[in-house]
């Protein structure tokens, strides 16, 4: 007879196993037997069974100076594993297909590859009114489109900087911008509401609001954007568009991992 299972399903043995790992990784420090005993209220001979076992399976390593306990190197490696499986692209595809049949425009996807902006995916309405000249596989500069100016506004400025200037800042519409510190200004912005745009900056009578894509570490790793005909995307109902690319950008990025944190080094920027 299974006793070990709560009415929740779960199994006992198992969530305290679970418990412990996250004691362990909310300390970030080893940590002595009756100190993770005291965290949990269980008997310690309960404890010290859970810690046996998942030092048995290298969960938990156990120190040989002085017995505490750590997490193990196979988390390490299932971490691994695991952020291999992370491929944006893959997490971002039913957000962006949601987003494509939510606003009827097109989506991009899109990270940064030496210096440029690279779009690895796009879904467009199959009664769009627009089509938008972009294909997967295709590059772009940052400095005329949203989601470059998504991507680089969350870099350190030296970095940010770096890479305009190594692509340059060609005109392409009488909307470009071609000067680095108006394009700094605008990055200021973009960081402070949290989307960037492109009005009529690639392609005359087209328009784009673009979010960034966090990582797990707190870190840019790519943005989506919708777009569409310049009257529409910035007529009454771009504060909805708005919203909507913004919160699917961060629906992406929770699935990433992403915990509402911007990597340290980002948060002086600008």
């Amino acid at each position: 007879m299974v006793t070990d299972v709560r009415k929740n399903n779960q199994i006992q043995s198992v969530a305290r196993a679970a418990k412990i790992l996250d004691i362990l990784a909310t300390a970030n420090r080893e940590m002595a037997l009756m100190e993770i005993t005291n965290h949990l209220g269980l008997p310690k001979s309960t404890v010290h069974g859970l810690l046996s076992t998942l030092r048995d399976y290298h969960y938990v390593e156990q120190s040989p100076f002085n017995g505490k306990y750590r997490l193990g190197i196979r988390l390490f490696e299932l971490g691994t594993v695991v952020s291999h499986n992370w491929d944006v692209r893959t997490v971002a595809s039913p957000h962006i297909q949601r987003l494509l049949e939510h606003l009827g425009e097109t989506v991009h996807l899109v990270i940064l590859d030496s210096n440029e902006v690279l779009y690895i995916d796009k879904r467009e309405w199959h009664r769009i009114s627009l089509r938008v000249v972009t294909q997967v596989g295709m590059r772009m500069p940052t400095h005329c489109t949203g989601v470059g100016k998504a991507l680089l506004a969350y870099m350190p400025i030296h970095e940010a900087r770096s890479i305009v200037e190594k692509r340059g800042m060609p005109r392409y519409t009488n909307k470009t911008i071609i000067n680095i510190e108006e394009l700094v200004k605008e990055l200021e912005i973009i960081r402070a509401k949290g989307y960037a745009l492109d009005n009529e900056e690639l392609i005359s009578g087209v328009s784009c609001v673009a979010a960034p894509i966090f990582d797990n570490y707190g870190r840019v790793s790519a943005a989506i954007s919708v777009s569409g005909p310049t009257a529409k995307i910035m007529g009454q109902n771009f504060n909805e568009i708005v919203e909507e690319v913004k919160s699917t950008a961060m629906a992406i990025s929770r699935e990433l991992g992403y915990k509402g944190e911007v990597l340290l080094e980002n948060k002086q920027v600008l």
